[in-house]
């Protein structure tokens, strides 16, 4: 991920009318990266994108592209889907989808050749003559992940780009999400899903509001939110030990909450001297959800 961002947004603000949907928000994104834009409903995400794509222009701050001002030969590198799911509805699925990587700049027996390889890829080859319209929701939802990115675009833009999608097609999107990331491409984003930015995203920019509440790495994210706690896998009971706050058990494993001056070391070597079996050992950190909902329901933030 070294070099110059692929999108690089400083300090960002924009209001509509009474309403400041965006407060001075900044992030970057590199290359070789999928950068997570989440935040519950009408927080800001996709105003952010469209600030991006240069559908809306910030009232403060800056936005560079792909090294610059967006323009139109800059769109033809740049795969966006929307939330609000748009092809044409009366035209066959391959002549739609072909049609719309033309547009963004493909000769058509190049356009033909990547379309087809990705309806046969997800499945959809033997559809391929039917009208957009024909097709069920998910049939819908794929075609237009193709339509995303059958041009082969060096930033791609995603609003929750697994609805509708049963685990087979989910796990198939993030295949390709991971493979165009190792391939160099630019990825945001955008979804309520945090068990997939867990599993997806290198970084990420929850807003709240049209505010940065956090920014970064997950994993340093996780553990600035870990509470003294560690996991401890045992088919045994626990015994009590002093600096032990509270004790919750799953099946085999015990989530131990610490006082504050009680270190996991000093836990893990009373276990050992009690002679008890442990099959795991760890630091608990909070799951995104778990950190989602409390930074959003922290008081002050609004």
């Amino acid at each position: 991920m070294d070099g110059m961002p692929v999108v690089d947004v400083q300090w960002v603000s924009k209001s509509f009318g009474a309403v400041q949907a965006v407060k001075n928000v900044s992030f970057n994104l590199m290359g070789g990266e999928i950068f997570g834009l989440l935040g519950p409903n009408g927080a800001g995400k996709t105003t952010i994108i469209r600030l991006v794509l240069d559908i809306f222009k910030p009232d403060d701050g800056k936005i560079a592209v792909l090294g610059g001002q967006m323009d139109e030969s800059k769109l033809a590198r740049i795969g966006y889907m929307p939330e609000e799911r748009g092809l044409y509805q009366d035209v066959q699925l391959e002549k739609c989808l072909v049609y719309l990587a033309v547009l963004k700049g493909m000769s058509k027996p190049e356009a033909s050749a990547r379309v087809l390889d990705y309806l046969d890829r997800f499945d959809l080859y033997e559809f391929r003559k039917k009208q957009v319209k024909q097709l069920s929701k998910g049939m819908q939802q794929k075609a237009q992940i193709i339509a995303t990115l059958a041009h082969e675009p060096e930033l791609v833009i995603v609003d929750e780009p697994f609805s509708g999608l049963d685990p087979v097609n989910t796990r198939m999107v993030k295949d390709i999400l991971r493979d165009l990331r190792d391939q160099g491409v630019a990825i945001i984003m955008s979804t309520h899903q945090m068990h997939q930015v867990e599993e997806l995203c290198d970084r990420i920019l929850l807003i709240d509001q049209g505010q940065a509440l956090l920014h970064g790495e997950i994993n340093i994210i996780r553990r600035q939110y870990a509470r003294n706690a560690v996991l401890v896998g045992t088919p045994e009971s626990i015994p009590i030990m002093d600096g032990i706050v509270n004790v919750e058990s799953h099946n085999s494993t015990y989530r131990l909450v610490l006082t504050p001056d009680t270190s996991p070391k000093t836990i893990l070597n009373q276990l050992v001297a009690e002679n008890i079996l442990i099959e795991r050992f760890e630091i608990a950190v909070p799951t995104l959800d778990e950190i989602f909902i409390e930074v959003i329901q922290e008081p002050g933030d609004s």
